[in-house]
């Protein structure tokens, strides 16, 4: 039972090393993930100082920025507690390595005393000569040819252990020393975050004293969302064969809806691959504004995502291009059909694709464009006629 119970905890603590090496892993490529997106952020903000006047651009770039460094900030914090985890079962094993050493070189002291004590090859002799018949005689030759051979043994388990022990001992200094580097940067990360969080108030308050000149980009924004929306809502229906087309057909001439496609695409829920790298600024549905909390922000039918500039933007899915369209605001647009399912992807520069082109997933739609400063994605995604949050349908980022 008790060498049952052995290997039972054996088998738990290497089951929990990988796990705990994966743990790490996962942690140090997230905070790689949010390295690069505060250095993005970072440039975005560089070139919005000297070519916009917008300062809610500014704004939204450095509360993204703002985020970007918490999130990394807590991906430290997690890192330390595996670390000082590590560390602290490190020095558990060790203990337990010294106290196994300390016992081994005990029982080996008794073993050399009683080989010294019989260290005169003649005293052996006479030791098994005196034995009063054969039988003692093969006992006592047994013993002493036994003790000899458990020395050997004892001493080569003191020098594993001392070389296990040793092992051990650079690990837990290796950590040791990984853990206050992080704590280090840590440090240096809050303190970025304090000052960054202080040029956040700054542009706040200048923002709060020029509320009118804001309401006026407000409003105008709100009339492009809602163009846009209008439009992208008259193409789906056309495609889904709820209204005229371009051509005068009327619906019941449009083209089959693929089924199977979409049967396929709603499979992917959860696992699609996203159209580009980088933090959403903007979430889907109503977002309140950074400033006036008393002004309603138009209704967000997806998502925009940060990106590094001349960033691709890749398709989602195996589809159909159903239009490539120009809107205030927004730059050139793309709408790809999915059966029944739809993706738009807004604020290209350029474009790749043209009306009819089949595409396959991860294919290349176009460049992200700049715009008043800010280089960003503007994604959406729709069953039917219904607008659908695409972080519901694109895979987890962690």
């Amino acid at each position: 039972m008790k060498r049952f119970l052995t290997l039972i905890l054996m088998l738990t603590a290497l089951a929990a090393f990988p796990a705990g090496a994966q743990s790490i892993s996962s942690q140090k490529e997230r905070k790689a993930r949010l390295d690069r997106e505060i250095l993005m952020l970072e440039q975005q903000i560089r070139e919005n100082s000297s070519k916009s006047s917008n300062a809610l651009s500014r704004l939204s770039l450095l509360r993204q920025r703002e985020d970007a460094r918490r999130a990394l900030i807590r991906e430290s914090d997690a890192e330390i507690m595996v670390m000082n985890d590590s560390i602290r079962t490190l020095r558990k094993e060790m203990a337990a390595i010294q106290s196994r050493l300390d016992t081994m070189t005990c029982y080996y002291d008794r073993l050399v005393k009683n080989a010294y004590k019989n260290r005169d090859s003649r005293i052996w002799y006479m030791y098994i000569l005196a034995s009063e018949n054969i039988g003692q005689a093969a006992k006592r030759f047994a013993y002493l040819k036994s003790l000899s051979s458990q020395m050997n043994a004892q001493a080569k388990k003191i020098k594993e252990a001392r070389a296990e022990l040793e092992v051990k001992l650079a690990r837990f200094n290796k950590l040791k020393a990984e853990a206050e580097k992080l704590r280090t940067a840590r440090q240096n990360e809050l303190a970025k975050l304090q000052k960054e969080e202080s040029q956040s108030k700054q542009l706040v308050a200048q923002l709060g004293r020029e509320k009118s000149k804001y309401q006026k980009q407000l409003a105008s924004k709100k009339k492009q969302v809602e163009a846009l929306n209008k439009e992208i809502e008259r193409l789906i229906a056309e495609s889904m064969g709820d209204g005229s087309g371009k051509s005068g057909k009327p619906a019941k001439e449009s083209k089959a809806i693929d089924y199977t496609l979409a049967k396929e695409f709603q499979a992917n829920k959860g696992k699609l691959p996203w159209p580009a790298e980088g933090p959403v600024a903007e979430h889907f549905g109503r977002n309140p504004h950074p400033v006036y909390k008393k002004i309603t922000m138009p209704f967000n039918n997806g998502i925009n995502i940060s990106v590094s500039r001349d960033t691709e933007a890749k398709a989602v899915f195996n589809g159909e291009v159903k239009r490539v369209i120009v809107m205030p605001g927004y730059s050139k647009c793309v709408l790809v059909q999915h059966g029944d399912y739809f993706t738009f992807y807004c604020k290209l520069s350029s474009v790749s694709v043209k009306a009819g082109d089949k595409l396959k997933t991860g294919q290349t739609v176009g460049i992200v464009d700049t715009i008043d400063g800010q280089t960003q994605l503007h994604f959406q995604l729709w069953k039917g006629t219904a607008p659908q949050n695409p972080e519901l349908w694109l895979r987890p980022r962690d």
